[in-house]
């Protein structure tokens, strides 16, 4: 690491950060977010970043505006106190599903986002596992758009599941090729659920696309907010004659009752990766879900970017690694 290097939490990435830093043996950095009680937000870093390169941690996950002004305004102090260089990690990157205008009159909040951190003075974006991909084109300045789906493979190919017998799926078309690169990881066939989806958060799943029947499959999807289309996308591979069905995700939101539809559901096991915090009393009512850390990933991608090496054998490195200790 260069030993101009400082990194910051705001307060939805705390436990993260603080696995980053030691993956790094490098001190987290001091900074001061207040929350006013009319609702005003004050940043203040509690340490000196003239000349610094700075990298800021943040999921804005719920409550996202809250999150997202954090992050706006802790960057204008940065910007302010003659930081060198902004670096702005957001695991979870909140209205990322406003990417486009999906009926008359609607916003692309998506894009609206990233204007908002490139005119308060992010330098650079590193997300993880983006809803759309083509948000990383709403930027103007570099974005490195990260993905769990290795950390998420070496989990379940320590699972020794029967060759021949393991299968993923895809929850929907959208997903497709996500599915295929877990699979590819895993050496084995996809499946995709036709489902049509009559209103926001309420899906009909129809039929699978692909074998499912006696075979363990492993449904994976980018995030998992009510459960609603993910359980229903599980519910049918069982229904369809999977042995065990699995859940892969990388953004677990859990809004609503979606920790107790996940416990009612055929899913065996659940597995995330700690984009987004699971908050204790979650972790309370649930014994399916299976919490992974990407703070070895976003750790080297950090080592890469101050070192200027290339961020993307990050993933060569991190599944080549992993493998050998096989």
């Amino acid at each position: 690491m260069i030993k101009e290097t400082i990194i910051f939490a705001l307060t939805s990435s705390v436990a993260l950060t603080e696995k980053i830093c030691k993956e790094l043996d490098v001190p987290m950095g001091e900074i001061k977010v207040d929350h006013f009680a009319d609702g005003e937000i004050l940043v203040t870093p509690m340490e000196t970043v003239r000349g610094r390169s700075v990298f800021l941690v943040q999921s804005t996950c719920s409550p996202v505006t809250e999150h997202l002004m954090e992050v706006l305004i802790a960057i204008d102090a940065l910007k302010r106190a003659s930081a060198a260089e902004i670096n702005v990690i957001i695991p979870y990157y909140g209205y990322a599903r406003q990417d486009r205008k999906a009926a008359a009159h609607q916003p692309i909040t998506a894009k609206l986002v990233a204007n908002l951190l490139q005119v308060a003075g992010a330098d650079r974006i590193v997300t993880m596992d983006l809803h759309a991909a083509q948000i990383q084109g709403f930027f103007d300045i570099p974005i490195d758009d990260l993905t769990a789906t290795p950390l998420l493979g070496h989990y379940f190919m320590k699972k020794d599941f029967p060759e021949n017998e393991l299968v993923v799926v895809s929850p929907d078309h959208g997903g497709a090729t996500r599915a295929r690169r877990l699979a590819e990881i895993l050496n084995c066939p996809i499946a995709i659920v036709d489902k049509r989806r009559p209103r926001p958060n309420e899906v009909e799943a129809q039929s699978i696309i692909g074998d499912v029947k006696n075979k363990y499959a492993i449904v994976i999807d980018d995030i998992c907010d009510t459960a609603g289309s993910l359980c229903a996308a599980c519910n049918i591979v069982a229904e369809h004659g999977a042995k065990e069905v699995y859940a892969a995700i990388t953004h677990g939101i859990f809004s609503k009752n979606a920790v107790e539809l996940i416990e009612q559901s055929a899913i065996k096991e659940l597995v995330m990766a700690d984009t987004i915090p699971l908050s204790p009393e979650k972790k309370a009512r649930t014994t399916k879900i299976v919490e992974l850390s990407v703070a070895d990933i976003l750790a080297e991608t950090i080592d890469a970017i101050q070192n200027h090496t290339s961020v993307s054998k990050v993933y060569d490195q991190y599944e080549s690694r992993k493998l050998k200790d096989e």
